[in-house]
């Protein structure tokens, strides 16, 4: 009996242990499921020193016996790596030999004191493209990673084999407010959701206090990187019509932070472009509608001769 009152209150302790951890932290508990689904998934966490700084990065190997066609994703402003979870995986077992950076100042890549810019993070993927000495490759970006993919392309034209991008800036659009990604109380981050997915869950109040600490905590980052982007330095209304790679333009058909005619714009003045639009999804597709954007993409990636 002694035995089982032991166990009892060993068993009882690391209950509350966890449930505290959870309720203090739950975004680091999702972290710890969304990194354990990679794991089991075969998919590599791992870190490399370049010249900017220690940089963070998975690798999925592509399916045994397929093609396997090296793919490079790019991350958005205030993301990291994870964020391309459900993407990672699917993309490696359809052919591809999957890389995922964390930018610098992002995720768990080094935080120098340093600008942040389109420019800057543009050098840490070539940086990284040397490193895994991936002399050509296709590149997809997200949201600010579609600004960086273009002008990789551009700037480096001898890299991107194929180009793809989701829900992307890089163009001019009416601009929304700074602060709007470094919101300081819940009803900022309910604005942030509303204009991240088309129909946005009230988080509960433990969840949103460690998402704002989070959020918090990266503001001087996504500050510099805002104060970068809309300086308008690295914007590319008069380059990117002088893109060579074939190109997919992927968009949320509810995306309220970048509109769809931004990727319609981006079509126009891109004759070898292909423009695909999710029905139902936000600025996030490629996690909220992953199904459909891995199908887009890997027929765009796969097709030949290339759309």
């Amino acid at each position: 009996m002694k035995v089982l009152l032991r166990v009892f209150g060993i068993l009882l302790v690391l209950a509350l242990g966890c449930g505290a951890v959870f309720y203090l932290h739950p975004l680091w508990v999702a972290d710890q499921r969304v990194r354990l689904h990679l794991w089991r998934a075969g998919v590599r966490s791992d870190y490399v020193e370049l010249p900017a700084g220690r940089i963070h990065y998975f690798e999925a190997q592509a399916a045994p016996g397929s093609a396997n066609i090296p793919l490079v994703l790019v991350h958005g402003l205030g993301a990291r790596g994870e964020d391309w979870a459900p993407m990672i995986p699917g993309m490696a077992a359809k052919g591809f030999h999957v890389y995922v950076p964390d930018l610098l100042g992002y995720g768990r890549s080094a935080r120098p004191d340093t600008s942040y810019s389109i420019s800057l993070e543009e050098s840490v993927v070539v940086q990284f493209l040397d490193a895994m000495h991936l002399a050509r490759t296709d590149v997809a970006g997200w949201s600010m990673g579609g600004w960086i993919a273009m002008k990789l392309a551009l700037d480096h034209p001898e890299r991107v084999d194929r180009l793809v991008v989701y829900d992307s800036a890089g163009i001019y659009f009416p601009p929304f407010d700074p602060e709007l990604f470094t919101p300081g109380d819940e009803a900022g981050l309910d604005r942030l959701m509303a204009m991240l997915v088309p129909h946005p869950v009230k988080l509960p109040g433990f969840v949103a206090r460690d998402a704002l600490r989070k959020l918090q905590r990266n503001k001087w980052i996504v500050g510099r990187s805002m104060a970068s982007m809309m300086s308008g330095r690295d914007l590319l209304d008069f380059r990117i019509s002088g893109l060579r790679p074939p190109m997919l333009i992927v968009w949320g058909a509810e995306d309220r932070l970048i509109p769809e005619t931004v990727g319609e714009t981006m079509h126009r003045l891109v004759a070898q472009s292909v423009l695909r639009t999710v029905p139902g999804c936000g600025h996030m597709a490629p996690a909220e509608c992953f199904g459909p954007v891995i199908a887009d993409t890997v027929e765009f990636l796969t097709a030949n001769p290339a759309r």
